[in-house]
């Protein structure tokens, strides 16, 4: 049985057909040129690993606007030991599916958000397993939404279907029902011991499932689970051989949620309001500076072209820029 059912509802420009927004996706591109490329990586960078969290769905005046109170693992304890930015925006399409694919493809794009459309362009995933010629488990995507799993793969036909990463999504795999987070947690320990994988992007989705329920008190609760789950997942790291003092966490989310003010409020999400596209951005990793906080804007897209940058490889489709004031140096 589902943990819970897709829910939400339908922006119109998610509804073009597939072919005719990855046309439009590829003369945007062209547009923009490859201003999202990288710098080639400084010497000396100790990075080896890279791990995405995805906080799905919360607002910030319920995570990061009134601190310690739902997150009180990652505002003090790691927030003192990381980078965080407290005007980290999505400024691009404040569903599930283009949140996410604007992080693994570093493109703000139209998608449709009930699993049946591959991002327009390769993942980060795909880029780094050719350029490095890793094996699929080198590189996961362990998610509590199944519907996540479109984001293995692209509409574009030179990339479909290339170099994947392993995927464990949802309660079994695509069309099976969204997952408890702890579940998800579990599947991700279990993950990281038996493959050891240098690139994962983790989607806990509590927050998001249980509002559009409209379910507030879980909704809380979600958010305060996955506090607790970003701090276990540390800790783990942190008692790894594999993965101690050389890998980079990432905790963000993929859109926020209605104001108050904007009908029906809480419960969804998919416009322009702010609190739609205000999230928030924690950064651990043994190249990032310790207890600051950057109020410069930086947005979804930038962290792909960060981790571009750190694993040293091309990323000229990124619409955003690495990060330089996560680093030491």
């Amino acid at each position: 049985m589902a943990f819970f059912a897709p829910v939400g509802r339908r922006s119109p420009f998610l509804t073009a057909p597939g072919w005719l927004k990855y046309v439009l996706g590829v003369v945007l591109l062209l547009l923009l040129g490859a201003g999202g490329a990288p710098a080639p990586p400084k010497k000396g960078l100790r990075t080896k690993n890279v791990i995405i969290v995805v906080i799905d769905g919360p607002r910030y005046s319920e995570t990061w606007g009134n601190t310690p109170g739902n997150i009180p693992n990652m505002s003090t304890l790691l927030k003192s030991r990381g980078v965080f930015f407290s005007t980290f925006y999505n400024n691009g399409y404040t569903y599930t599916n283009s949140g996410h694919a604007a992080l693994t493809t570093g493109i703000n794009q139209p998608i449709d958000n009930y699993d049946k459309e591959f991002p327009q362009q390769p993942s980060i995933f795909q880029l780094w397993r050719k350029a490095t010629g890793k094996p699929a488990t080198a590189a996961w995507l362990i998610t509590s939404k199944d519907k996540l799993y479109i984001l293995a793969n692209t509409l574009n036909p030179e990339w479909k279907d290339q170099y994947p990463p392993s995927v464990d999504c949802g309660i079994s795999g695509p069309g099976t029902g969204y997952r408890a987070d702890s579940l998800t947690l579990i599947a991700v320990k279990r993950i990281l011991t038996q493959y050891q994988p240098n690139l994962v992007l983790i989607n806990f989705m509590e927050p998001d499932g249980f509002a559009h329920a409209g379910n507030w008190p879980n909704y809380i609760r979600g958010i305060a689970r996955d506090d607790r789950y970003v701090m276990q997942l540390y800790e783990f790291l942190q008692k790894s051989k594999a993965y101690r003092n050389n890998t980079a966490l990432f905790v963000t989310n993929d859109h926020g949620r209605h104001l108050d003010s904007v009908p029906p409020g809480w419960t969804e999400h998919g416009d322009g309001c702010e609190g739609c596209r205000h999230i928030s951005l924690l950064a651990l990793g043994p190249d990032f500076r310790k207890g600051r906080t950057v109020k410069d804007t930086c947005t979804l897209v930038d962290v792909p072209s960060t981790v571009a940058y750190m694993l040293g490889i091309p990323f000229a489709q990124g619409q955003g820029k690495s990060i330089e004031a996560l680093f030491k140096h």
